[in-house]
């Protein structure tokens, strides 16, 4: 289905993605995982064709995207879609029609200067926005929702393009616990669901374990682990994240289980501290 043979991208003098290869069979859930800096947005970005490869090819069912332009080029992004980070929606415009923003390479210059749209893609970004539990919010301006429910938007925007792939670049960095578990389980129900291979950059080895079904670990712009979460040990999540012994999973865990073990843990040290202090 995708397969990326030795994907490079320097600036200048520095490489930012090394060499990157891999290849995906069929529909997957795979999370990316490594420090800030590893070459994980770039990666995305290049299989997107935001950013141009320096060197390697991107083939996807064969064909080869690396060097597509023009209308080529944006019928690609269209069928990898992207998130981000930052939501990138329209922050005055109504719920729904940022939506319908995942419509615009199909449609005309005319149609889209005075924000006209079928009542078909209404209806079909209003059943997205149901399906993600947010249909109440269609009137509203996007700028009065949480970020939870803005990122949920989103990827309702992402769906609007019946893309064969998505692309998260840190979907739930800006979130909390609560919001990052919900935002990751509607990525999770769209694989599942939609049969749709979903790709997302994650600090977090909990995150990726719970749901992903493979983990790819960059260091230094090079892909050092590829495998099951079951062979993600800490001992490789190390090397991964370049830390010691004393690297802690808890510290880098937005998921609320861990976080609630973790202050646990914390908790009954401190009182042990205390215990010994008035011994």
């Amino acid at each position: 289905m995708l397969k990326i043979e030795k994907l490079t991208k320097t600036f200048g003098g520095n490489v930012a993605v090394d060499a990157a290869t891999l290849s995906v069979d069929g529909p997957s859930m795979i999370g990316i995982i490594g420090r800030s800096g590893a070459g994980k947005s770039t990666l995305l970005r290049m299989m997107n064709r935001l950013t141009d490869a320096s060197e390697g090819r991107i083939l996807f069912e064969g064909r080869d995207v690396t060097h597509l332009t023009g209308a080529a080029k944006r019928q690609w992004q269209s069928q990898c879609a992207m998130i981000f980070q930052q939501f990138n929606l329209v922050p005055r415009m109504d719920v729904v029609s940022n939506v319908l923003h995942g419509t615009l390479n199909r449609r005309s210059t005319f149609t889209t200067i005075f924000n006209l749209y079928p009542r078909a893609d209404i209806h079909h970004a209003i059943e997205i926005l149901d399906r993600l539990g947010i249909a109440a919010h269609a009137p509203k301006r996007a700028e009065a929702l949480s970020g939870g429910q803005q990122q949920r938007v989103a990827i309702a925007r992402a769906l609007m393009q019946d893309p064969r792939m998505i692309l998260a670049d840190e979907p739930i960095a800006s979130l909390d616990p609560m919001n990052a578990q919900t935002v990751m389980e509607a990525l999770r129900r769209i694989h599942d669901e939609d049969g749709r291979t979903v790709i997302c950059n994650l600090h977090t080895l909990d995150t990726a374990r719970r749901y992903c079904d493979r983990v790819i670990g960059m260091r230094d712009g090079r892909i050092v682990f590829d495998g099951t979460p079951d062979q993600l040990t800490t001992g490789m999540a190390r090397e991964i994240y370049g830390a010691g012994a004393d690297f802690s999973e808890a510290a880098t865990s937005t998921e609320i289980e861990t976080l609630d073990r973790s202050a646990a843990e914390q908790a009954r040290l401190q009182a042990l501290r205390e215990a010994e202090a008035t011994a």
